[in-house]
């Protein structure tokens, strides 16, 4: 087990790999690095020479994922998975999803060539944020087997398809069913910033995911009656963008007295959109996210009743479109339960939490058990330059992965899951 000394030198060299990282961008003076776009190429040079130093053998996939395996000390060990995600949203931060990469190696490295009982596997996705196809987790999809023909002819503004683009990065797609997940596989495990406020909040370092989050989207069209703006007295008015900002505002009383639950109108469009006409359409987002489906749907379907509700009252009808139901994941108990006491091991009261965004982990998490570690993210801040971490917690993640690698290596419960996998 490294000292705390050891756990600060690294904690300082993932800081300036993560920066290193945040240089290889499609944009001059911000972060943007898209689907196996130019810069993908140098983020996997760079990590392909930080893998090969500890001894891993480095390939990358046919869906474009950088993976790196590190054996076990016997030639059939099980494996465990480490990884997140290379990709990034324009104008990014420096450490959403590229630290939980480095963090893995930085722990591999910290067993300097030691065989554990198991070999490790480390993974950079190829893309998460689903930003230039509309498409999320197109590198953990390939692991699970659901990247299908419909969702590979995806395509991007120029009409470039997510097969094409991987065929111009020189992979083969027949080769993609290839990229599924070894059978041995036990276990996925990924590092990550909260992307909130929570941890930092409560001053803790570290916080254990107990579930992800499952999501709604859906669409309310509120179908009113346009007609002068002058001359139409209020009493006499089906106003389209009124409807919609009453509904808006109990949407927000809703959620407000619903303990777990977020709900966020992130969009409205009005027609004909005239200063001097009166909206005979108004058009807004829902996204709606809680750890419990029951809560989230019976939530979505109170939201629709109050919209069909405002819209009688008010003389207009309402259209109800849902776009998207994700389910919530739970988080594996006993590898929530081995990162309670890693993360005591570090010196670090363990804060369990629901994350509210999307991670490559639910989706790992429908073929082998998964957990997730968050690190504080200070002031909340994330998808912006302004994205930070602190040394001190990153040392803290590192010695809390290095407890919790000894602990597997050593639990009867992880020996009985293995012979199992």
């Amino acid at each position: 087990m490294p000292t705390n000394t050891a756990a600060t030198i690294r904690a300082e060299e993932v800081l300036a790999r993560c920066k290193m990282l945040a240089s290889f961008s499609e944009d001059q003076g911000s972060i943007r690095r898209t689907f196996l776009s130019p810069p993908t190429r140098d983020c996997h040079r760079a990590l392909t020479n930080w893998l090969l130093a500890p001894g891993a053998d480095v390939t990358l996939d046919a869906a474009g994922n950088l993976r790196a395996f590190y054996a076990g000390e016997k030639l059939h060990a099980p494996r465990l998975l480490l990884g997140s995600h290379l990709d990034t949203v324009p104008n990014a931060g420096p450490y959403d999803g590229v630290l939980g990469v480095v963090l893995a190696i930085a722990l591999l490295e910290g067993l300097e060539r030691r065989r554990l009982p198991f070999g490790i596997e480390i993974v950079g996705f190829s893309e998460e944020e689903g930003v230039r196809f509309g498409q999320p987790f197109i590198g953990s999809r390939a692991l699970v087997g659901r990247l299908d023909e419909q969702f590979l002819n995806s395509r991007d503004r120029d009409g470039i398809s997510i097969q094409t683009a991987i065929k111009d990065f020189g992979l083969n797609p027949a080769e993609i069913p290839q990229a599924a997940i070894s059978e041995d596989t036990f276990a996925y495990l990924e590092f990550h910033i909260e992307q909130g406020p929570v941890l930092d909040s409560l001053a803790r370092p570290l916080g254990v995911v107990e579930a992800i989050a499952g999501q709604t989207r859906m669409e309310f069209l509120f179908l009113g009656r346009a007609n002068h703006a002058g001359t139409t007295p209020m009493h006499f008015r089906h106003d389209a963008i009124s409807a919609a900002a009453e509904w808006i505002l109990e949407v927000e009383r809703v959620a407000q007295i619903n303990p777990g639950l977020v709900a966020t109108v992130g969009q409205i469009a009005a027609k004909p959109g005239a200063t001097n006409v009166i909206a005979g359409e108004a058009r807004v987002s829902l996204d709606l996210r809680h750890r419990m489906d029951a809560i989230r749907l019976r939530v979505a379907a109170t939201f629709a009743g109050l919209a069909e509700q405002i819209a009688l009252r008010r003389g207009l009808t309402v259209r109800t479109r849902e776009l998207l139901s994700q389910p919530a994941v739970q988080m594996d108990k006993f590898l929530v339960s081995e990162i309670e006491n890693a993360m005591r091991s570090a010196g670090c009261e363990p804060h369990h939490m629901t994350s509210g965004a999307g991670h490559d982990a639910m989706i790992l998490a429908e073929k082998v058990p998964a957990a997730m570690i968050f690190l504080r993210t200070p002031g909340g801040i994330s998808h912006d330059p302004a994205e930070s971490v602190s040394l001190e917690d990153v040392a803290k993640a590192l010695e809390c992965g290095w407890y919790l690698l000894e602990q597997l290596a050593n639990s009867s419960e992880f020996q009985k899951r293995t012979c199992r996998a």
